[in-house]
């Protein structure tokens, strides 16, 4: 399997769920979503609002022939820079989470050890206003090799899912 059939198997998945783009994506990416969730509590009428939370995250997919340390860098710091340009903080806002998804046909062992460590957060107002955290998971398509942050764990079982369908 190449970077670019994964990607489209890995797009099919977030289209039920996320805007999906994929016209106009500046590079490096060659696609990205977006998730919106807003929600309410309130007693018996929606005029008597006990809460609301806004939550939102934002995936940028990267799929390339080989990755290196300068490339990752480089995919780690405009996901991080573009997912927080959307960010809005005020009193709804829960929390805007950035995920950088990158495939890859051939990734530097030395790239997959990084992709572990890599991790951003910003909180706002103290939390007050919400967090963005940021989760990263690399998948070497020719050996099927996964790797991915504290927080991109939650997306092993879907990637598994991916590099196994052939």
């Amino acid at each position: 399997m190449t970077a670019s059939e994964a990607l489209e198997k890995l797009l099919r998945s977030y289209v039920r769920y996320y805007d999906v783009i994929r016209e106009d994506v500046e590079p490096p990416f060659a696609a990205e979503a977006r998730f919106h969730s807003h929600g309410e509590t309130y007693v018996l009428v929606k005029s008597a609002r006990i809460s609301e939370a806004d939550s939102h995250e934002y995936v940028y997919f990267a799929a390339e022939e080989s990755v290196d340390m300068a490339k990752l860098m480089e995919l780690d710091a405009a996901a991080w820079e573009r997912g927080l340009s959307f960010v809005k903080p005020h009193s709804a806002h829960r929390n805007s989470d950035v995920t950088l998804i990158v495939l890859a046909d051939h990734i530097d062992p030395e790239v997959m050890s990084a992709v572990k460590k890599l991790k951003h957060y910003k909180s706002y107002s103290y939390r007050l206003q919400g967090w963005s955290n940021y989760r990263a998971v690399a998948l070497e398509t020719s050996s099927g090799t996964l790797a991915y942050n504290r927080l991109g764990r939650e997306l092993k079982k879907l990637f598994r899912n991916i590099s196994n369908q052939r």
